[in-house]
């Protein structure tokens, strides 16, 4: 995904109803498939498939309200605004967005470490190196390069790019399912219920629905079209079109791809090869030149996603700015609040991206997100549904979804990495204190 690049504002009805879709899908192909699919696989098990069929129907659920929301008030300011129709401009409303910010950087992070970790297996070197990181900063820095250099990929490019890499893994898909020598017959055994091996967590059921955080990651990209609801097409009618669609189409995508590598590799060696599982599955069926290709998807996915997600978020934490929800220093520099916004994020992206790893960066990214995801459904639920009309049913559905999985994650990562669930609630904890304090101090000037 790249969306049009630059300081320029977007142009009313700018966006087509393909373009929005190749927006969203864009940005929802990105990191999270190369990266988080080994971790899915710690998680469910042999019912890894099912992870995503149910992040799927758990986005789809979350998106209703989106839709709703984006049909009422299309606007440039996507979710920011979202919250200051559903909570005003106060406390929850600056601290729910910048968690929604927050998951975004999370995102930049797990995308240059992913360009890293895959770019490094054209030379058959590990994850571990050093080397992840350094390469995984230079895409950070080219990111931001391109995103002051007032140039811009225009819409149509935009969904080439996106077509190019839902083509190419479908085609790495059934490539690596004919090798493996896939049938339709198999599908029972693929699907199949039996114990998790050692390394999973005993609890299957409860790693299924773990799993479902995780798998979200590969959807979440959806709230990018609302970000642009003032610039699509019919934006009434075509948001919610647009977010559906790309939504079906990569969770199709998603399950074959999931297919593809349990048939070529165990869970357990999914496990092992979890930071670059498709790399690693490609090599066994596919041979060297599998592999190059899978890396050549996986380096083309990165580095659009991350011009596109590091301008959406700077456009964020800009707007969060302008709004006096979020405090914002120039520290001397000239320009634009949302070059400023761009510097800042390059060097927060730059040090998470060094010192914590994929799994961990994946983690925290989830469990900031569904509490957003928590907190906003709820408003829109006590607050304006009936201005919106939206039905309660489907808002109070994705609520206790969200709150299912997020429970069940959060418990199965106290058991295998507390410090990281620990980490989360400090953030969190500390950005509506902080929140808190920054808009009392504001407002007592003002």
């Amino acid at each position: 995904m790249v969306i049009v690049m630059g300081q320029k504002d977007y142009k009313k009805g700018s966006i087509t109803l393909w373009g929005a879709v190749g927006m969203g899908t864009g940005v929802m192909l990105g990191a999270a498939i190369f990266a988080v699919l080994g971790q899915v696989a710690q998680l469910a098990g042999n019912l890894m498939t099912f992870a995503y069929v149910g992040g799927a129907i758990i986005a789809t659920f979350s998106a209703y309200t989106y839709i709703k929301m984006s049909n009422s008030y299309p606007s440039a300011g996507g979710i920011g605004m979202f919250f200051v129709k559903t909570y005003g401009k106060g406390t929850i409303t600056a601290s729910a967005a910048l968690l929604m910010a927050a998951s975004m950087v999370l995102s930049q992070s797990l995308i240059a470490r992913t360009f890293g970790t895959y770019t490094l297996q054209l030379f058959n070197i590990g994850p571990q190196s050093w080397l992840v990181p350094v390469l995984g900063v230079g895409l950070l820095i080219f990111a931001f390069i391109v995103n002051i250099s007032k140039n811009y990929i225009i819409e149509t490019f935009t969904s080439a790019i996106s077509v190019v890499k839902i083509i190419g893994l479908a085609i790495f898909s059934f490539a690596a399912l004919i090798a493996a020598g896939f049938s339709l017959g198999a599908l029972p055994q693929t699907f199949s219920l039996g114990v998790a091996p050692p390394t999973i967590p005993a609890q299957q059921g409860l790693g299924l629905a773990a799993s479902f955080a995780l798998a979200l990651l590969s959807f979440k990209g959806f709230t990018t079209i609302t970000n642009s609801g003032a610039e699509i097409v019919e934006p009434h009618k075509n948001i919610g079109r647009a977010i559906i669609i790309s939504i079906a189409i990569l969770a199709l995508l998603y399950v074959f791809i999931a297919l593809a590598v349990s048939s070529s590799l165990s869970v357990p060696e999914i496990i092992a090869a979890k930071d670059y599982a498709l790399a690693a599955a490609a090599s066994p069926t596919l041979g060297v030149y599998g592999l190059w290709f899978t890396v050549g998807i996986a380096i083309l996915s990165t580095v659009t996603v991350s011009i596109g997600s590091l301008f959406a978020v700077s456009r964020l934490t800009a707007m969060l700015s302008k709004m006096k929800l979020i405090p914002h220093s120039h520290l001397g520099m000239k320009g634009r609040v949302q070059k400023h916004m761009l510097i800042y994020l390059l060097i927060i992206s730059s040090i998470l991206t060094i010192l914590f790893d994929l799994s961990r960066i994946a983690s925290i990214g989830a469990i900031f997100y569904l509490v957003m995801d928590i907190i906003f459904q709820w408003g829109v639920l006590r607050g304006i549904r009936k201005n919106i009309n939206a039905r309660a049913s489907i808002i109070t559905i994705s609520i206790a979804l969200n709150i299912i999985v997020l429970s069940a994650f959060v418990w199965m990562k106290v058991q295998m990495d507390i410090f990281i669930v620990l980490l989360a609630v400090l953030i969190i904890v500390a950005i509506f204190i902080g929140e808190q304090y920054f808009l009392k101090s504001y407002l007592s000037k003002e």
